[in-house]
C-alpha cells in the first residue's frame, strides 16, 4: 500500500481539479454545450494510488492508465473505490488478459488481431468490455491508430466481437498539428461510425493542452493528466 499522502497534496489536487473544471465550463459556454455531456478522465500514470484516492474523495470517478503493469496494481489497490477504469493508448496483445480483467473502456483498439485477443479474453473473464477505435489522424498507423479509411471495417469487427462493445472512437492530435483541424477530422470519422452503429457515441479527444478545442469539436471524453496532477517528480513503483 502507498503511504498516506501529505496534507498539502489534497489541496494541490483540489485546486488543479477546480481549475480544469473552470476550463471545461468555459469551453462549454463558448460552444453551447452542457457540462453533463463530458466525462473527465484523470490520467494517473506514474502517480501513486494515494493520489487516486484523493481524486476519488474530490469526486473524480474516471481514471486512465497506459501501462498494464502499473494499472493492474492500482486497480487492485483501489478496488474498493467507485471508479471506472480506462486503458489509454496502444495495447499489446499479450497484455489482453490482464487489461480485460480491470478495464471498463479501452481507448486503443487499432487492429483486427487485437480485437480477436480482447474478445477471447473478455469471454473467458465473463465480462463485456467497452472499446474505442483509435484513429491515426496523421495517417501514420505506426504511431498507433488505424487510418480513417480502415476505421469502418475495424468498427464492424468490434461490434460483432463477443465480449466487446463498440463505444466510439479515440485519437490524439498529432504533434505540431492544429488541434481544431485534427479534432474536426475525428468528428467526421466518429459521425460515420455512429451512422452505422448508433450506440457508438463516444469521442475520446483532448488532453491538458487542447481540451477546449476538443470540446468545440464534439469530444465526449477528455483525458487530462498534467493539468490535474502537475509536473512534480513522478512516483515510480
Amino acid at each position: 500500500m502507498d503511504p498516506d499522502p501529505p496534507a498539502g497534496r489534497r489541496i494541490e489536487l483540489a485546486a488543479a481539479l477546480a481549475d480544469v473544471e473552470r476550463r471545461i465550463l468555459d469551453a462549454c459556454r463558448a460552444t453551447g454545450r452542457a457540462r453533463e455531456e463530458l466525462t473527465l478522465i484523470a490520467v494517473t500514470k506514474t502517480y501513486p494510488a494515494a493520489d487516486l484516492r484523493l481524486l476519488a474523495e474530490l469526486g473524480v470517478r474516471d481514471v486512465g492508465e497506459n501501462r498494464d503493469q502499473e494499472a493492474a496494481v492500482k486497480a487492485a489497490e483501489c478496488a474498493d473505490l467507485p471508479l471506472t477504469w480506462h486503458f489509454i493508448g496502444q495495447v499489446q496483445t499479450n497484455k489482453a488478459r490482464s487489461i480485460v480483467s480491470y478495464a471498463d473502456l479501452i481507448h486503443g483498439v487499432d487492429r483486427s488481431r487485437l480485437v480477436a485477443a480482447l474478445s477471447r479474453e473478455a469471454v473467458r473473464a465473463g465480462r463485456e468490455v467497452g472499446c474505442l477505435v483509435q484513429v491515426a489522424l496523421d495517417d501514420r498507423p505506426e504511431r498507433g491508430g488505424a487510418r480513417p479509411a480502415d476505421v469502418p471495417a475495424l468498427a464492424a469487427a468490434l461490434a460483432e466481437a463477443p465480449g466487446l462493445r463498440l463505444r466510439g472512437v479515440m485519437a490524439v492530435a498529432p504533434l505540431g498539428s492544429d488541434p481544431d483541424v485534427a479534432f474536426a477530422r475525428l468528428f467526421d470519422v466518429a459521425q460515420a461510425v455512429q451512422k452505422e452503429h448508433p450506440g457508438a457515441d463516444v469521442i475520446s479527444a483532448g488532453m491538458s493542452g487542447d481540451l477546449a478545442q476538443a470540446i468545440a469539436k464534439g469530444a465526449t471524453h477528455l483525458r487530462v493528466g498534467t493539468a490535474l496532477l502537475g509536473r512534480r517528480t513522478p512516483f515510480v513503483r
